[in-house]
């Protein structure tokens, strides 16, 4: 996994629940790279699993919880390294339907080597699409937050439904409406 998503992710940690917190998870989860990250490099899946079980137990909020606002977090992040792609999509929809074929094209470039969720997406009509998430992580609440916040972003009204293909959330299906038709 790629080091931005650790950094940013103590980042968060650190404005959300102190700094205390942060050297809290890190000592609690005896890491190899001892927490300490660069947003290049790449570390070890399993060193981000225990950061958010120990986050967890610490502040007594769900697991999944704490994915889904790293999520939302995460956009901001995203928005301010990358404006311009996503200045480029005039709809949120338009920005979503191009994750695959531009965004994650773009991330591979920066990121070499990183390991990115793969998403189906087909368009329903104007105002709907499907996405189906894949990934051996199960990090679809992440993937769900950065959906929301892409509408947010866009000032635009939608609905999100989810359902699990698989019940260990490797495999996610979203069925997403623009309320505005699309306009």
């Amino acid at each position: 996994m790629k080091g931005i998503v650790f950094t940013e992710f103590l980042e968060m940690v650190e404005e959300e629940f102190g700094l205390e917190t942060v050297d809290f998870i890190i000592y609690k989860s005896e890491l190899k790279s001892k927490g300490i990250y660069t947003s290049i490099g790449t570390y070890d899946f399993n060193e981000m699993l225990s950061l958010i079980s120990n986050l967890s137990e610490k502040v007594n909020v769900p697991v999944q919880d704490l994915i889904y606002a790293y999520g939302l977090y995460f956009f901001k992040v995203l928005h301010s390294h990358h404006p311009d792609i996503i200045k480029y999509y005039k709809t949120p929809i338009d920005l979503l339907e191009s994750v695959e074929n531009h965004i994650h094209v773009e991330v591979r470039k920066l990121y070499p080597g990183a390991e990115l969720p793969t998403f189906k997406i087909e368009r329903k009509d104007e105002s709907n699409i499907e996405m189906i998430y894949y990934s051996d992580r199960g990090l679809y609440m992440f993937a769900k937050g950065l959906i929301e916040k892409t509408f947010e972003h866009y000032g635009t009204d939608f609905s999100l439904k989810y359902e699990l293909m698989k019940e260990d959330g490797t495999e996610v299906r979203f069925l997403i409406t623009e309320s505005n038709g699309g306009k």
